[in-house]
C-alpha cells in the first residue's frame, strides 16, 4: 500500500490580507445598507400612499351615501370643544368614526352605532369613545416608530393613527360649518372639512370644491407623538393635530414638517424639536400641518382620490393653496 503524498508548502493568509478582506467586505456592507435602506423606505412610501388611497375612496363611499364628505368632528354643544381633546365630554365622533364601515370595521362601528346617534342628537352620550382603544393596521405608517404608543389621556389609552382630514390652511373657527375663512396671503382658506355643529353633520360635497378636486388635498399625513401625553396622531379624535389639520401655511406652523419650537398648537402636547415635532402645549388645538417620518416630505391624498407626495421645499403659498379648497387662484407649476 502506497501511503498518500503529504502536501507540503501550503500557503495560508496572512493577517495583513485577512484585514484587506474584512475591510473591503465592511466597505461593501457600508454601500450596500444605505442602498437597503432606501428600498425599504420606498416600500414603506407606498404602503402609506396605498393606506391614503383607501381612506380616500372610503370617504368618496361615505360622501355618495350621505351626500357630502364625514364631519372633521362634531360639536353638538355649539362650542369650541375640538380645542381640547383633554376633556371627556362636549364633542362628539370625528370622520373615522363616521368612516369605519367603509374602511371594513363594521365590527367595531355597529356596537355603537346607537351611542353615535344620541351623540349626534345631543344627548352628551360618550360611551362610543372606547371604540378609540382598537389599533387599525390602514391607520398606521409603518415608517413613524411612535405611532405604537398609546395616547394616555383622561378617557383611557387611545390608539393612534397617521392621517388627517384637512380643514384648510384657515383656523377651525374661521371655517365653522362651511364657512370660507381666510387665514394668509388675502385668500379663502377652507378645507373639504370642517368642525360641524349642524345636522346633516356633513361636509363638502366633492364635486362643489371651488378650485377642483383634483387641486386640494383631502387628506394629509401626520405623526404620532412622541410621548403618550401627546394628543398628535390619535386617530379617533377630531381635534387639529390628533386626525385634522388646520392653519398650516401661516405663522409659526409655515411649512411641511416644520421643525420650530411651537410650530403646532395642541392642547397638552410635547415640542420634540429633535424629533421634529416642534408643538405650543400650552395652546388650545387649532393648529397642525402636515408630518411624516418619509424622506423630505408627506403623503397627501387629493379630493379626487389621487394621492401626491409633497416635499419640505414647499414654499407657503404653494402649501397654502393646495390646502384650501376655495383661494381661486390655479397652483403653481411646481406644486407637485
Amino acid at each position: 500500500m502506497v501511503s498518500p503524498k503529504v502536501r507540503s508548502g501550503q500557503r495560508a493568509f496572512t493577517l495583513i490580507e485577512l484585514l484587506v478582506v474584512i475591510a473591503i467586505i465592511a466597505i461593501l456592507i457600508g454601500l450596500l445598507l444605505p442602498a437597503v435602506q432606501k428600498v425599504r423606505e420606498a416600500a414603506a412610501r407606498m404602503s402609506c400612499q396605498n393606506n391614503m388611497k383607501q381612506l380616500a375612496l372610503s370617504c368618496h363611499s361615505y360622501h355618495d351615501t350621505a351626500g357630502g364628505l364625514p364631519p372633521a368632528i362634531v360639536c353638538y354643544n355649539n362650542g369650541p370643544a375640538y380645542q381640547y381633546p383633554a376633556n371627556t365630554s362636549g364633542y362628539g365622533p370625528n370622520w373615522i368614526i363616521m368612516i369605519l364601515p367603509n374602511i371594513e370595521q363594521g365590527n367595531l362601528y355597529n356596537p355603537y352605532s346607537q351611542n353615535i346617534t344620541n351623540n349626534l342628537n345631543g344627548t352628551g352620550d360618550m360611551t362610543w369613545q372606547v371604540m378609540g382603544r382598537a389599533t387599525i393596521k390602514s391607520l398606521l405608517c409603518s415608517s413613524d416608530g411612535y405611532n405604537s404608543i398609546p395616547y394616555s389621556g383622561n378617557i383611557g389609552n387611545l390608539a393612534r393613527g397617521n392621517y388627517a382630514a384637512n380643514m384648510g390652511p384657515a383656523w377651525p373657527y374661521q371655517t365653522y360649518n362651511g364657512s370660507s375663512g381666510s387665514s394668509n396671503y388675502g385668500l379663502q382658506g377652507a378645507g373639504p372639512f370642517w368642525v360641524t355643529t349642524q345636522a346633516q353633520f356633513r361636509c363638502a360635497q366633492i364635486q362643489n370644491i371651488p378650485d377642483g378636486s383634483s387641486n386640494t388635498i383631502m387628506l394629509g399625513e401626520i405623526r404620532a407623538g412622541t410621548v403618550a401625553t401627546d394628543p398628535r396622531g390619535v386617530w379617533s379624535l377630531g381635534h387639529p393635530g390628533s386626525s385634522t389639520i388646520s392653519a398650516y401655511a401661516t405663522g409659526d406652523d409655515a411649512t411641511i414638517n416644520a421643525n420650530n419650537n411651537g410650530a403646532d398648537d395642541v392642547q397638552n402636547c410635547l415640542s420634540d424639536t429633535n424629533q421634529g415635532m416642534g408643538c405650543w402645549q400650552s395652546c388650545t388645538s387649532g393648529q397642525a400641518t402636515l408630518r411624516s417620518r418619509h424622506t423630505n416630505g408627506a403623503n397627501a391624498a387629493m379630493a379626487d382620490g389621487s394621492v401626491r407626495f409633497l416635499t419640505n421645499s414647499l414654499s407657503e403659498q404653494t402649501l397654502y393653496q393646495l390646502g384650501s379648497s376655495n383661494d381661486g387662484l390655479p397652483l403653481p407649476s411646481n406644486a407637485f
